[in-house]
């Protein structure tokens, strides 16, 4: 499995997707896109691949450091997307729906998705930091269990939305952002 992480101090709770999973190739932001791009030209198409991270329509987002507050290049985008079409892919971040359409990849993707407060007061979801955090490692937890099962992706989605048992402004509208392409 080849796992594309850029480290983030916000985006920690995304490790449980992978955490203890045999043969996990795990790529940061001190990759090149020169050594991403032969690394996803090598991969066979049977193989997962996780996009993991903050992002937008555009791609997967990195920056140096968790204590920058921008970002400061696309780690996975436009010209990745090639390698990226016969895989199956998931990919958690935000907007992650709309770059998998705009470069027609499949897989299980994540609209806006809310892992940080700044987010939830942009969207006008009223949370507290201790909810957010506690929210999204549920999150991540039910979503690997179902990976870990080998629900069908096209299932997920649903089966997701039926995991949500506190059902408040940010569960409702993380659990509701995730679609199979």
């Amino acid at each position: 499995m080849i796992v594309i992480h850029p480290q983030d101090r916000t985006t920690q709770m995304l490790s449980i997707l992978y955490r203890d999973c045999p043969d996990v190739r795990l790529v940061d932001q001190s990759w090149s896109k020169h050594e991403i791009n032969h690394l996803l030209h090598a991969a066979l198409p049977r193989e997962q691949i996780m996009l993991l991270g903050h992002g937008g329509d555009k791609g997967l987002f990195s920056r140096p450091d968790s204590e920058n507050a921008g970002f400061d290049r696309i780690i996975v985008g436009h010209q990745q997307a090639y390698y990226l079409r016969p895989h199956c892919l998931i990919g958690v971040f935000c907007h992650a729906n709309l770059f998998a359409e705009n470069e027609h990849l499949h897989g299980l993707f994540t609209g806006m998705f809310i892992s940080e407060m700044h987010e939830a007061e942009e969207y006008g979801i009223v949370t507290s930091q201790q909810e957010l955090d506690q929210e999204n490692d549920l999150f991540m937890k039910r979503l690997r269990a179902l990976l870990d099962e080998k629900v069908r992706f096209p299932e997920i989605p649903g089966r997701m939305k039926l995991l949500d048992q506190s059902h408040t402004p940010l569960t409702e509208f993380n659990y509701h952002s995730l679609f199979y392409l």
